[in-house]
């Protein structure tokens, strides 16, 4: 009789399973890795920021404006990316006047402009003359400070392109700021003590201004009735982040 020699040898059923139950989980890991990762990059992370608006209305372009102040972000933030809308209804509080003071409701969209132009604006601006009696086209709220390449706020050169809303960066220290057209020799926005509150006619400003068929910084931030705001009013101040859609800064600001 001959008899085999040979050994058979094999791996323990449960040593099987335990190998199994190994590869299965690297695989998994793996998996879920890769698509955490696919997660990760395909959705941007929302930036924060701190931020205080002031509103006033004094019946005159000296004493009225708006300021909305950046006090800190978690990285620069391009105004290009960032839409500012503005929303308030009011009712007349002096009685001697029959008529109703209506609300607005503005959105200032962040539009790229081209700071090396020569004086070819856009097409997408919200106001046609800025506070110094120089008439031109803007995208207002105009930046100063740290985020704008040029706040020498000569406006009248085109360096003004660079402080428009969408040409400058928010980031700490960064100002927006509009202001109604105005001067006491040439008319503007209550230029005198019987004028208060509305805009008088003048060698650079018209009464249009009240009509809407021209707009000043104000009215491109806060809308063509924004005069008719009182200090005590509210008006609801929102900075949304478009690319994510988080809103970086929201207030009902009281005018003062």
């Amino acid at each position: 009789m001959i008899k085999n020699n040979r050994r058979t040898e094999a791996v323990s059923p449960v040593v099987g399973v335990m190998l199994m139950l190994v590869v299965t989980v690297i695989i998994a890991a793996v998996v879920s890795a890769y698509a955490g990762g696919m997660i990760i990059t395909g959705n941007q992370k929302a930036p924060t920021g701190s931020f205080n608006c002031k509103i006033t209305n004094g019946g005159s372009w000296d004493n009225s404006g708006f300021v909305l102040t950046v006090y800190s972000v978690s990285e620069p933030i391009q105004t290009k990316d960032v839409k500012l809308s503005t929303s308030w209804v009011t009712s007349d509080k002096e009685s001697d006047k029959a008529e109703t003071r209506i609300g607005d409701t503005v959105v200032t969209i962040g539009l790229q402009h081209d700071p090396r132009g020569s004086g070819n604006f856009p097409k997408d601006w919200n106001c046609e003359i800025d506070h110094y009696g120089v008439v031109k086209n803007m995208h207002a709220p105009l930046g100063y400070g740290p985020g704008v390449q040029n706040t020498a706020a000569d406006f009248t050169k085109a360096t003004i392109l660079e402080q428009c809303f969408g040409n400058y960066m928010l980031t700490s220290g960064t100002t927006l700021y509009a202001r109604p057209c105005g001067y006491n020799s040439s008319g503007g926005y209550g230029v005198s003590s019987d004028k208060r509150y509305i805009y008088t006619a003048g060698s650079k400003y018209t009464e249009e201004f009240m009509s809407g068929k021209k707009k000043d910084e104000m009215s491109g931030i806060l809308g063509t009735k924004w005069y008719n705001l009182r200090p005590g009013d509210i008006v609801n101040v929102k900075l949304t982040h478009t690319p994510t859609g988080s809103v970086l800064f929201e207030k009902d600001v009281v005018v003062e």
